[in-house]
C-alpha cells in the first residue's frame, strides 16, 4: 500500500515522500513523460536514471492503440518491457480521447472513439481504462474523465463534472476487483481521481469535497492549462487545493513551465508532468537559470561554453553549443538527444531544489531568485 508523509511545510509548500511497490519518491517532483513507453528524443532509461528521474508517465490511450496493452501484460508490464525499475504513472487516455473532438462520440457508458492510427472503431469506458492501466501494471493509475472544453458553458461543465464523478466510482469498483484478482500484474496499483470545473471555482470546490470523500489514493486537477491565462489557474489553484486531501498526493496534470511549476507548489501541489522539456529540446530550445536559449540561433555557431555553466547533465559535460548547434542543424538524432537530456536534467535538478528549499524554509526566497534569473534574459 502507499504511504504519504509530508516531511516539511513552508506555507502551503510541502516536501514529502510516497512509499509505492517500486520505490519511494520525494515530492514536489517532475514526472518525465514518456508517452508510449519512451522519452521522444532517443532517450534510455539508463539514460533517465542518470539525470535523476523518480517516475517516468506513460499514455494508456497511446499504448493500447498501438502495440497493445495486451502484449504489454505478456511481458508482465511496463517496467519490464521498457527496462524501468522505478514507479510509472499512467494516464487514463481521457484527454488524448476528447481531444479528438471529430472522432468520437461521449456517452453515460463510456466514450466511443476511432483510432487516430487506422481508423478502427474503439470503446472506453472506466472499466476499461482501469483493464488497460492494470494490463500495464503502473504504479499509479489514473481514473478515467471528461475533458470538457476551454471554454464551456456552466451548464455544459456542471454536466461534464457530474458524469466524471459517476465514472471515478466505477473506476474505484473496477480498481478493487482488478487488484483483487491472483494473476494482476500489480495488485497494489493506485488509484489517482481528478478534481475538473474548469474555471468555475464553485464547481470545482464542490467536485474537490466530494471526491475527497472517497478515499483514493492520489488527487489530481485536470482541465488547466488548456487555454486559460496563468493568472486564472493559479487562482483556481488557490481555491480549490485546500479541498483536496493534505494526506495525499496533489497531482497538478500537464503543467508546465518552470515558472508554472514554481508558483503551483507554491500554492501546495507535489506532483507535475508536461512535454515541454522534451519538446523543446527537440526543437533547440534549452532552459538555463538565466532564462530559455534556441541553440538555432547564429550567436552560438562559435561559443565554446556547455549550454550552462556549472550543469552536470550529460551534454554540458562533454559538449559545446557550438557543436550542439551543428548536429541541429545537420537534423543528426545527437543534437535532439543531448537538448532533451539537458532539459530534463535541469527540470529534475530545479525539483531537488525546490525539495531542499522547503526542507530548509526559504521557499519563498528561492522561488524570486529564480524566476528573476529566469527572466533575466539569453546568455
Amino acid at each position: 500500500m502507499m504511504e504519504y508523509k509530508i516531511i516539511a511545510t513552508d506555507g502551503r509548500a510541502k516536501r514529502a515522500q510516497v512509499k509505492t511497490v517500486h520505490g519511494t519518491i520525494q515530492t514536489p517532483v517532475f514526472m518525465n513523460v514518456g508517452t508510449v513507453g519512451a522519452i521522444k528524443g532517443a532517450v534510455s532509461t539508463d539514460d533517465l536514471r542518470s539525470i535523476g528521474t523518480q517516475v517516468e508517465l506513460s499514455n494508456t490511450y497511446h499504448l493500447h492503440v498501438r502495440t497493445g496493452d495486451r502484449l504489454i501484460r505478456e511481458f508482465g508490464g511496463l517496467h519490464r518491457f521498457m527496462n524501468w525499475d522505478r514507479p510509472i504513472l499512467t494516464d487514463s487516455g481521457g484527454f488524448q480521447v476528447f481531444s479528438l473532438a471529430g472522432m468520437r462520440k461521449i456517452k453515460e457508458e463510456g466514450v466511443y472513439f476511432n483510432s487516430h492510427i487506422d481508423g478502427r472503431k474503439i470503446f472506453m469506458g472506466p472499466e476499461e481504462s482501469m483493464q488497460i492501466q492494470s494490463n500495464l501494471g503502473s504504479t499509479m493509475a489514473m481514473a478515467l474523465d471528461e475533458c470538457p472544453p476551454h471554454p464551456a458553458t456552466r451548464e455544459y461543465m456542471q454536466n461534464s463534472v457530474d458524469r466524471t464523478t459517476r465514472w471515478l466510482l466505477r473506476c474505484k469498483r473496477e480498481m478493487e476487483r482488478l487488484n483483487g484478482l491472483e494473476d494482476t500484474i500489480n495488485r497494489q496499483q493506485l488509484l489517482f481521481g481528478i478534481n475538473q470545473g474548469g474555471t468555475f471555482e464553485d464547481i470545482r470546490i464542490a467536485h474537490a469535497k466530494t471526491i475527497a470523500d472517497m478515499n483514493l489514493d492520489g488527487y489530481a486537477l485536470g482541465g488547466l492549462a488548456v487555454g486559460e491565462s496563468h493568472g486564472e489557474m493559479y487562482r483556481i489553484l488557490d481555491e480549490t487545493v485546500p479541498f483536496l486531501p493534505k494526506d495525499k498526493p496533489t497531482y497538478l496534470m500537464g503543467v508546465g513551465t518552470p515558472a508554472n511549476i514554481l508558483e503551483s507548489v507554491e500554492r501546495g501541489v507535489d506532483f507535475f508532468d508536461c512535454v515541454y522539456p522534451s519538446r523543446n529540446g527537440r526543437h533547440g530550445h534549452v532552459y538555463t537559470n538565466q532564462g530559455k536559449l534556441n541553440l538555432f540561433n547564429q550567436k552560438y555557431e562559435l561559443d565554446p561554453r556547455p549550454i550552462e555553466e556549472g550543469c552536470d547533465c550529460p551534454a554540458c559535460r562533454s559538449y559545446s553549443r557550438a557543436y550542439i548547434r551543428h548536429l541541429l542543424k545537420a537534423k543528426e538524432m545527437l543534437g535532439m538527444r543531448l537538448c532533451v537530456l539537458h532539459n530534463l536534467y535541469f527540470y529534475n535538478k530545479m525539483m531537488e531544489e525546490i525539495r531542499d528549499a522547503i526542507e530548509e524554509h526559504r521557499y519563498g526566497q528561492y522561488k524570486a531568485a529564480k524566476l528573476a534569473g529566469m527572466a533575466g534574459g539569453q546568455n
